[in-house]
């Protein structure tokens, strides 16, 4: 269980809410919803105990399990099946085992026997913890959500970022923590998965906070509403499910409407009136009052819900090339023994559009690091052709420095820009004023894809690697986003589960991992997308 008292919640000196207290019970589904800066991942960083309040305090009885947007945690050479028992503590009994098994197996007697009690001692241990069902119980979880067997022994540093985050998310299903704490869940989940959590998220007995842009999971689980409130800096509690919350708020609103409306044409009646009294010296008292009361009048009534702040976002206009700027040729990667894939080529003609497919695992990412010349391959080359400019969006905001400021990570992507010019852009993608020297580390995950765009936009890149583009994005920024791939005249390679997005790249071609298959694109690969 989870009490927030009187929180006051600040990014720097901006005030993002005040005053705010709530509860989160057992048997408890709250859908933390809010427009991107809003302070959701801000709050629920608070609520984990990962960051402090301004002011206030926050109350919490029993575990609590906490995957943020960012899960790039633990040891990179831990194996997933021991990062994943690590949440209830198992990983040290299973490794003891493992080492016991090989003493148990010496030829020295006194090894062996030493071996035998170390894995008797272990074996009680793994018992008490929830014996060989607690290990059966992860398997299952990482299995529900594509984590292959194969996966199970490779250490953390051979997967890509959307296993990774898999991984995370099993780690903390399996915890048996009394409340979750979940920061866009289904990012990288793949259709299958995403039906898999919403049952699993519906049955659960504890307490839930989640932010999501998953509207049909929202819908599946969701019992309580919070809304952040940017405008006002306030939390506005709903406690009813997602479709009733909708309907409220757009009530709420309506009568917000009316309300203003009828003060407004109350308190003109008074002005004018007032207006007409003041010239007679006699009646200037009552005059005063009667504006005094308009004025009270219009103080009293909660204003319209001001329209949420969007970022403008445009691809920029892209450098001249040469026919085909970019060309790999014989690609293969493989980490340890796991072949990721091999043998694959691929040519991008000026203006053309690519999307990338294949099951979680296949090397989308891991293609897209590689043509952006952040990885090597093991075998092939990347030829870049006349003029070419490459601009990278990475799903995990890997070209972003965490070290450096908002201001400084946009000077770095654009030396060109003075630093008036610099802050514009920024303006622009609603990073005003002090929101330019907050460290690029501290922001959301909806910040940080801010950030990344921005940097794309100021660049003259004439062929954009996308990967995940509408990750952590609020409907409208969402718009934004495939409205920038729509009317981008320089090519695209995209890697996406977005269908919207696909929609809007309106590819001419499609590459499939890991077997490197190219083909022309037809709708029928479009149900690809979201199981891909």
């Amino acid at each position: 269980m989870i009490t927030a008292h009187q929180l006051e919640v600040r990014a720097g000196a901006r005030l993002l809410m005040a005053d705010v207290s709530f509860r989160v019970g057992a048997g408890d589904k709250v859908g933390l919803v809010g427009r991107n800066g809003a302070g959701k991942t801000t709050l629920t960083k608070i609520l984990a105990g990962e960051g402090l309040p301004a002011a206030g305090r926050v109350e919490t009885t029993g575990p609590v399990g906490y995957l943020p947007q960012d899960p790039r945690t633990g040891d990179p050479d831990v194996p997933v099946r021991e990062r994943i028992l690590s949440a209830r503590g198992l990983d040290d009994v299973v490794r003891r085992l493992r080492a016991a098994e090989t003493e148990m197996a010496s030829p020295d007697p006194a090894v062996a026997e030493r071996g035998m009690r170390r894995y008797a001692s272990a074996d009680a241990e793994l018992h008490a913890g929830g014996g060989y069902a607690a290990d059966a119980e992860a398997a299952q979880i990482a299995s529900s959500l594509g984590i292959a067997d194969r996966l199970m022994t490779q250490p953390l540093r051979t997967l890509s970022g959307g296993q990774r985050r898999r991984v995370e998310l099993a780690r903390i299903l399996f915890s048996g923590a009394d409340t979750l704490l979940l920061d866009e869940p289904t990012n990288h989940l793949d259709a299958d998965s995403v039906v898999w959590l919403r049952d699993f998220l519906r049955a659960f007995r504890g307490g839930l906070v989640v932010i999501s842009h998953d509207v049909a999971l929202l819908d599946a689980t969701v019992t309580k509403v919070l809304h952040l409130d940017a405008n006002r800096a306030t939390v506005d509690v709903y406690n009813m499910g997602w479709k009733a919350y909708l309907e409220q708020r757009e009530t709420d609103e309506r009568r917000r409407k009316r309300e203003r409306v009828n003060a407004e044409n109350k308190a003109k009646t008074l002005t004018d009136q007032a207006n007409k009294m003041r010239a007679k010296a006699t009646k200037a008292t009552a005059a005063q009052n009667m504006l005094k009361r308009a004025e009270k009048m219009m103080a009293g009534i909660e204003g319209e819900r001001a329209d949420d702040k969007v970022a403008r976002i445009k691809f920029p206009a892209p450098a001249p090339c040469g026919r085909t700027p970019l060309t790999a040729a014989e690609l293969s990667k493989s980490y340890g023994s796991l072949e990721v894939f091999t043998d694959v080529d691929l040519a991008v003609d000026k203006g053309s559009r690519v999307v990338i497919l294949g099951l979680n695992g296949a090397g989308k990412t891991t293609m897209l690091r590689i043509l952006a010349g952040v990885d090597n391959p093991d075998t092939g080359r990347v030829v870049p052709g006349h003029g070419l400019k490459i601009g990278y969006y990475a799903q995990e905001h890997e070209t972003l420095d965490t070290g450096r400021t908002v201001l400084e990570n946009m000077q770095s992507a654009a030396p060109q820009l003075t630093d008036t010019e610099a802050r514009s852009v920024l303006g622009s993608f609603l990073f005003s004023g002090e929101d330019a020297h907050k460290p690029a580390g501290v922001l959301s995950g909806g910040e940080k894809t801010r950030l990344a765009l921005a940097s794309l936009v100021v660049s003259s890149a004439n062929v954009l690697l996308l990967d995940e583009p509408t990750n952590n994005l609020d409907p409208a920024s969402r718009e934004e986003v495939l409205a920038a791939i729509r009317s981008y005249e320089g090519a695209i390679i995209l890697v996406t589960h977005d269908e919207g997005a696909v929609r809007a790249l309106e590819p001419d071609r499609v590459l499939l991992l890991p077997d490197g298959d190219e083909d022309l694109w037809n709708e029928e690969y479009a149900d690809l997308v979201a199981l891909a």
